[in-house]
């Protein structure tokens, strides 16, 4: 039985954050192993509305501090589709809080074709493919095309840059290939463990322009699929409403029925949704050619801007 372990906090400036990260960590599974190399790998998407389209840098310094102390050897990483992930993280205010514990935030490169069981061949960074563990911090988020995105959709940065926008394009239209393969690539990684940021997600749109919503929760466990099947329950949606959770459900995978996930703290009916927005019609997976232009050219001026 899958374990999700849920707990509250309202603030992110709250004094107790570290320690509750820790435990959360804990009763999801985490055993320290010094010298371990670790991937942190949070939610970086853009330099625009990074202060909520991304994880929130005191969550990402919790984490990481907790592995430090625990003597891990932590590399900070992720690939945002447009820019380099050190312009998304100073937008973010992610490089000043890790700065104190000697931490940079680095892209995630140098992508190895990796074959998925759905027949698709993505670039995975190998920084990803050859970490001992990963440890994803998504930050939960309303979604123009899946409706909600938390731990399993956060893995998808594990694809190098530009080739995630390239997907889109080539899986799109393509049946339920795109969600088929997002959900495939947590069998291609190393072993990981999630921290869920909840504390202040954004809905309505997303996942760059939508509005902040005070939901007070962080979240932990070593299967991204129950982790996400607990945040579903708790927005009461149906496993219709959500295309990976409905990949998930249509798999049997451990962690997709709600029943069977075991909550060692606080259940997914301690936590008031209501109110929460979600979009109602969805975007088409696949990027309308300009869209895909201006996208590539962003980047590279974001680029040339840092060099």
């Amino acid at each position: 039985m899958p374990t999700v372990a849920l707990a509250r906090m309202l603030e992110y400036e709250s004094t107790l954050l570290p320690a509750t990260v820790a435990l959360l960590m804990k009763e999801a599974g985490y055993e320290p192993a010094v010298g371990r190399r670790v991937l942190v790998k949070p939610n970086l998407v853009s330099a625009a509305n990074a202060g909520l389209s991304c994880t929130h840098p005191l969550v990402v310094r919790a984490v990481c501090t907790h592995l430090l102390n625990n003597g891990e050897h932590v590399t900070v990483a992720d690939s945002p589709a447009f820019g380099p992930a050190s312009r998304v993280a100073r937008a973010a205010g992610l490089d000043t809080a890790l700065k104190p514990l000697g931490l940079r935030v680095h892209s995630l490169g140098t992508p190895r074709p990796t074959a998925l069981p759905c027949g698709c061949t993505m670039g995975i960074s190998s920084s990803a493919l050859d970490a001992d563990i990963i440890v994803n911090i998504p930050r939960l988020k309303a979604h123009c095309q899946m409706r909600v995105t938390c731990a399993v959709k956060n893995l998808f940065g594990c694809v190098t840059g530009f080739r995630k926008a390239v997907s889109h394009n080539t899986l799109g239209n393509r049946g339920n290939l795109f969600r088929e393969m997002v959900m495939d690539l947590p069998l291609a990684l190393p072993p990981v463990l999630t921290v869920l940021d909840g504390v202040r997600p954004m809905h309505e749109e997303g996942p760059i322009h939508g509005r902040p919503f005070d939901l007070g929760l962080l979240g932990a466990s070593e299967s991204p699929v129950a982790l996400d099947t607990a945040i579903y329950s708790l927005l009461g949606l149906a496993t219709m409403d959500v295309p990976l959770w409905a990949e998930a459900t249509k798999r049997q995978l451990p962690g997709s029925d709600p029943a069977a996930i075991h909550f060692p703290l606080e259940k997914p009916q301690d936590f008031d949704a209501h109110g929460f927005a979600i979009p109602t019609e969805l975007d088409p997976i696949r990027f309308e050619p300009l869209r895909l232009i201006r996208g590539r050219l962003k980047s590279l001026l974001a680029f040339f801007q840092k060099t």
